[in-house]
This record gives structure tokens, C-alpha cells and sequence, in this order.
């Protein structure tokens, strides 16, 4: 049986400053899906993320959340169903990182409230996912730029949502801590939790998502399974890049290399290793 569709849009644009950032978006996202979202700088990637988690309005088109148009939900139970982690989402210095994660129980407990058994709980787990329960009483001020976007990552967990949206999630981590990013979500994926990730390095996003959706210059212009999307010309062109595929003996699905020059794309039989597979 197939998950439930949790999110869509469905021909959306966003006026900016005067002009469209988006235009004519269309975009359906799954429970337990992953999704990376991928394209070009200034390609609207963010902008979409914000107006799929109802921070925008679409000049144009809809936004639904299970089915029901987003503009219409009270703000708060969007909240209980929809996070965002961006960069921006820091908090204030002087707060200590639970404290911080403890911010992802206010749409369920409302303003002024302590928090409950099950408040504390979801606040625990996701410092644990996170890996960061050893921080918990450090202020967000003494930590690094890896730590303090891991404990917006555990606010987002602590707030139990129905669909994670997560702008340039592993910005600053190293590849330890972004190996355990990806981890984390995929545990939550398999709650049935909906995920979709911007994500700037392709060959991670291909060996994360089960599906890329590319954007440029506001459009999607090519949506569908990593090797599908990134051995496209429509990836070639956006990125200005030749992409191959190369099959390599041992290894499962494809391992992709990227070129200077606009090359046609392409699929050789073997290659040296890289970093990326599906």
C-alpha cells in the first residue's frame, strides 16, 4: 500500500521584490519519502521550502497540506505537522541547547506551559538522534557552526512533525556528522515521516533520496529518480556541468563524476569509485 500524500503544490508561484522567484511549481511529497531538493544557486530552492511550510504565500497556485489548502489550517496545527530547519534558525545565543529543542514542543503545548512527560521525552530523543545530548545545558553561543545546526535539526525532531523540511541541512558538518545526519533522517522516514532536504553536493543527495527534484531559474525541470534526473541534459545544462554514471564492479546502482564544460551527459560501463551510488 502506498503512503499517504502529505504535501503538495500545485502550480505555485512567489513574488519577490517585484518579480516571480517561482514559477508554476508543481511538487507532491509522501509519507516516509525522501526527496532532495537540488539545483543551481538563486534557483528558488529556499523560497520553496518556505512556501511549502507556509512562511510565503504563492502569488498563484495552492499549497496543500493533507488535502486541505495550507492557507486555511490555524497556524499552530500547521505547526504540529510541518517543521523547518534552515539556516537561519539559530535562537538566541544565551539559550541552552535544550531549551532550544524544547522550542519544538510549543505548537503542542501552547505559550506559558511547562513542558510534560511527553514534552521531556520527545526533547531527550531528539538530543539523543541528534547526538548531541552531551550539549544540552551548553549555551548555543559556545557552540560551533556544525553543533549549533545540529541542535536546530533535534528542535525540529522534538517538534514530532508530520513533514521535515530542511534547508542546506549538513551546510556545516564534516562527514562524520553529516553520515549521522542522514542516518537520523531516514530514521525518522521510516516513522512515516515525509522528509525533503535542499541539498547542495549531488553525489550525496543521489546516495541519500529516493528521488530528486531539480529547480532552475524558479522551474522544476526535471523530477524523478537520482540517475534519471542527474544523467538528464536538463542537470547538464542547470549546473553547467558534464555528469556520467559509471557502472563499478562490486558496487550497486551508479557511481556519478562531474566535469567542467557542458558536455552531454552519459553512462559508461565502469570508473573509478566515488562517493555517490544508488
Amino acid at each position: 500500500m502506498s503512503e499517504p500524500l502529505l504535501l503538495e503544490a500545485s502550480s505555485i508561484s512567489v513574488s519577490r521584490g517585484g518579480h516571480d522567484v517561482l514559477h508554476d511549481v508543481d511538487l507532491r511529497l509522501a509519507g516516509g519519502e525522501a526527496l532532495a531538493l537540488v539545483g543551481p544557486n538563486a534557483a528558488g530552492k529556499s523560497t520553496l521550502v518556505r512556501t511549502l511550510a507556509g512562511l510565503l504565500r504563492p502569488s498563484r497556485g495552492l499549497v496543500r497540506l493533507e488535502g486541505r489548502d495550507l492557507s486555511a489550517w490555524p497556524r499552530a496545527a500547521v505547526a504540529r505537522r510541518v517543521a523547518l530547519v534552515a539556516p537561519d534558525d539559530e535562537g538566541p545565543g544565551a539559550l541552552t541547547v535544550k531549551d532550544r529543542v524544547a522550542l519544538g514542543r510549543y505548537p503542542h503545548r501552547g505559550p506559558f506551559r511547562p513542558l510534560t512527560r511527553e514534552d521531556e521525552d520527545a526533547v531527550r530523543h531528539a538530543l539523543e538522534a541528534t547526538g548531541i545530548g552531551g550539549l544540552a545545558h551548553r549555551p548555543l553561543e559556545t557552540l560551533s557552526a556544525g553543533e549549533r545546526q545540529l541542535a536546530a535539526l533535534a528542535r525540529g525532531l522534538a517538534q514530532e512533525p508530520r513533514v521535515l523540511l530542511l534547508d542546506e541541512p549538513a551546510s556545516h558538518l564534516d562527514i562524520g556528522h553529516q553520515l549521522q545526519l542522514f542516518r537520523v533522517l531516514d530514521e525518522v522516514r521510516a516513522r512515516g515521516v515525509a522528509v525533503l532536504a535542499v541539498v547542495h553536493d549531488l553525489q550525496r543527495a543521489a546516495l541519500w533520496a529516493e528521488r530528486l527534484v531539480l529547480l532552475a531559474q524558479g522551474r522544476v525541470i526535471a523530477d524523478g529518480d537520482p540517475a534519471t534526473v542527474l544523467l538528464g541534459d536538463a542537470a547538464a545544462e542547470a549546473f553547467g556541468v558534464a555528469i556520467r554514471g559509471h557502472a563499478v564492479p562490486g558496487v550497486a546502482g551508479r557511481v556519478f563524476s562531474f566535469e567542467n564544460g557542458r558536455a552531454r551527459t552519459g553512462h559508461i560501463a565502469a570508473g573509478p569509485a566515488g562517493t555517490a551510488r544508488r
